[in-house]
């Protein structure tokens, strides 16, 4: 059954995963959401674990071609993470989508400065980190956060979604410690087809969720 909206669908992964944090496996957490459209999915979570929320701007590479397909990912300053079926079938190459890497770099910075301001980064050493998005479709913006985030240290590192294709639920689990999907549908390709609601999440909310829970924190 479809989600109403991204809140409906956080309500119901937090609740997933407070089953979970009353048997013990979720200690001193950290949510992280993938923004935009993690965001509201990830405040409900926040909210159920009574965890601090902040975000992790990945940003997705296409071409101007098909800017509805995202061949790649990438996120901090990391190197781009790309699907090489789909370079192979497109004849592209990294070398020639270095213009394109080098604007969605600046546009995620920009993002993330927008959202976090001067603030930085929190530190994920030692932490329960619960990496939040939407959905997941291709996998390629959350392949690149885990990978990153594994990089520093979490103590555990669980990526929980409402909804996910069965094949990338499948590819992404050896990148976690856990996988929490609540819906697999078969032939899942966009995101929004589990939701009745599926519109954009504007910059605005982003920052005001943001401030709330860290004003509150």
């Amino acid at each position: 059954m479809p989600f109403r909206d991204r809140t409906h669908a956080g309500q119901e992964l937090g609740l997933r995963l407070v089953e979970r944090a009353g048997s013990g496996d979720l200690i001193n957490v950290l949510v992280l959401a993938l923004p935009p459209g993690g965001v509201p999915v990830a405040r409900e979570v926040a909210g159920a674990l009574r965890a601090p929320l902040d975000v992790l701007v990945a940003g997705q590479i296409s071409t101007p071609i098909r800017p509805e397909t995202p061949i790649g990912a990438v996120v901090a300053d990391d190197p781009p993470l790309y699907d090489r079926q789909s370079l192979a079938m497109m004849h592209l190459s990294e070398d020639r989508l270095g213009d394109v890497v080098v604007a969605e770099r600046n546009e995620l910075h920009r993002r993330a400065y927008l959202y976090r301001g001067h603030r930085p980064p929190p530190s994920v050493n030692g932490r329960t980190v619960v990496l939040v998005d939407d959905a997941l479709t291709t996998g390629l913006t959350a392949t690149a956060a885990l990978r990153l985030i594994h990089r520093h240290g979490p103590a555990r590192l669980i990526l929980a979604v409402p909804v996910g294709s069965p094949l990338t639920v499948a590819t992404l689990r050896p990148e976690c410690d856990d996988l929490v999907c609540l819906e697999q549908p078969p032939g899942l390709h966009v995101a929004g087809e589990w939701y009745e609601d599926f519109g954009q999440v504007s910059d605005t909310e982003i920052t005001n969720t943001l401030h709330t829970f860290h004003a509150t924190a």
